[in-house]
């Protein structure tokens, strides 16, 4: 999809794409931190109508809510693409001896060779989370890698070890 960004001198910055219908959808980024989304109809398309206007923290509320879902398959898009590679999601369970601990504790990328790229909590998403970053019960952790090692991920999460490795204790 092409999207457009135009400077408005004073005003801030908008980017604008055509949708299916053939009218241009607008978010303003206004100087203010704020954001406008606007819509120029086809039949009229110097002619711009406000939809509504988000706060800079409604705005990242709303991308959080509108990426969360497609994170997931953005990877497996790309996993499509490479041989052997593949996308799973791993669930931190209530009683997990990772949960309420750093993602660095479960040493996952070392032990399985399995990445993991982003943790989603409700409607939240941290990509790229680092070893300190916190797990709790209930997230998802998006995992890349080979079969074997998705799973070697989901089972350290629930128990702490991995198949065929000696158990920690």
């Amino acid at each position: 999809m092409d999207v457009k960004e135009v400077l408005l001198p004073g005003v801030g910055l908008r980017f604008e794409f055509e949708n299916h219908d053939g009218d241009r959808i607008g978010v303003i980024a206004l100087r203010t931190g704020n954001f406008e989304v606007v819509v120029y109809p086809h039949e009229d398309p110097d002619q711009a109508q406000q939809v509504f206007r988000l706060s800079d923290e409604e705005a990242e509320a709303l991308a959080q809510i509108l990426g969360a879902p497609r994170i997931a398959e953005r990877f497996a898009d790309l996993t499509r693409e490479v041989p052997g590679l593949n996308a799973g999601q791993v669930t931190i369970r209530p009683g997990s001896p990772f949960a309420d601990h750093p993602l660095g504790d479960t040493k996952a990328r070392t032990r399985t060779g399995a990445s993991i790229v982003a943790i989603v909590r409700d409607e939240e998403v941290l990509a790229s989370p680092g070893p300190a970053d916190l797990l709790h019960a209930g997230d998802v952790l998006v995992v890349i890698g080979t079969d074997s090692g998705i799973a070697g991920v989901e089972q350290i999460v629930a128990r702490g070890d991995v198949p065929g490795a000696p158990a920690q204790g």
